[in-house]
């Protein structure tokens, strides 16, 4: 079996993971490697036909963000909120339309997507990734940690683990973890686990021409929310949502035809003129979500304090969006626990 020796092991090469190593890489330690599952980096920030199906928003207080996107000279720009949103309230009653306050600032959007900070963490460690590796064990050694995968052995010093507690529970850890940490991890909410989004494309923002802000809200129906979802330049058309979870059970078919009668009924018959018409059901994403999923409307509860704690005599730490005590289940939160990882890891 293959052996692999590095200084630090990073477990994830989503946002977390992957701040934690542009900042070991910024302070001049080369000597890691991050190993992630999927056949791609970024996590639960995915982007396709210029459409974000994972994080997406961030907020004027979500300063942690803005800060690494001025490091890494990304820039930003508001959501679109133009114009008059519907809400569909009832069945039985019409849809009412309002209009956002335009002294609110509106939450912000990352120009090139999401996905273009993702590419800007990953550019200079890009060396170091190993993605298609799934990790099966964490054992703590005389000199420090030995972590077992599907494409061989590794060694390091310490080992950060940043993909979601829920999913980190599949890994088994040499010796056991305290009861009450499994029982925390079992039970930690993984953010988007349950989400369906849908993105549609188009030649023209026509919603834009007709005076909507492409916002939708629906408290009933197929689709519970629904936002303008253009590039930073306007070149790129597109509408994004969440889907009713309701009709996850339903067929492909069944349930695309129901979106777009939605979408059509409120917002005109040009949506049946889309382009591209494209879903994730994060769900059935193994690497994120598990058989038992549950539906969460209320905001979940994260920055467990026992993940702020070290393990495996200091080995071993968590990180992750839901780790975070600060904007837990944010991009924010992600880069927070990112950073905070880095820097106790070198202590």
């Amino acid at each position: 079996m293959k052996e692999n020796f590095s200084k630090y092991i990073i477990i994830g090469a989503g946002l977390s993971g992957l701040t934690s190593a542009y900042k070991l890489f910024g302070q001049g330690v080369s000597n890691f490697t991050v190993l992630e599952s999927r056949d791609r980096i970024g996590g639960r920030i995915v982007t396709q036909d210029g459409i974000d199906f994972g994080a997406t928003w961030f907020q004027t207080h979500h300063e942690a963000v803005i800060e690494l996107l001025n490091e890494l000279g990304i820039e930003k720009y508001h959501q679109y909120n133009k114009g008059k949103s519907v809400l569909v309230y009832s069945t039985m009653a019409p849809e009412h339309y309002f209009e956002n306050d335009p002294n609110t600032p509106s939450a912000y959007r990352i120009k090139g997507n999401s996905q273009a900070l993702i590419h800007a963490l990953a550019k200079p460690v890009l060396d170091k990734i190993q993605t298609n590796t799934n990790v099966l064990s964490i054992s703590e050694t005389e000199e420090g940690v030995r972590v077992e995968t599907d494409r061989g052995l590794f060694y390091g010093e310490k080992v950060i683990v940043t993909i979601p507690p829920k999913i980190a529970t599949r890994i088994s850890f040499s010796p056991e973890l305290p009861v009450e940490v499994g029982v925390v991890m079992d039970k930690t909410h993984t953010w988007m686990s349950n989400a369906i989004k849908v993105g549609l494309t188009f030649k023209e923002p026509f919603w834009r021409n007709k005076n909507f802000s492409g916002m939708l809200i629906g408290q009933v129906g197929a689709v519970t929310e629904l936002y303008d979802h253009n590039d930073a330049e306007n070149s790129h058309f597109a509408l994004m949502g969440f889907v009713n979870e309701g009709l996850r059970d339903t067929s492909e078919a069944n349930r695309k035809q129901r979106i777009l009668d939605y979408l059509s009924k409120y917002l005109g018959p040009e949506v049946l003129e889309y382009l591209t018409y494209e879903e994730k059901d994060w769900s059935k994403d193994k690497h994120t979500s598990c058989e038992t999923i549950k539906s969460i409307y209320m905001s979940p509860s994260y920055g467990n304090p026992v993940f702020d704690k070290s393990y495996l005599n200091g080995k071993l730490r968590f990180s992750g969006a839901e780790t975070s005590l600060v904007h837990g289940g944010y991009m924010d939160g992600a880069i927070i626990s990112g950073i905070n990882a880095a820097q106790k890891i070198m202590g």
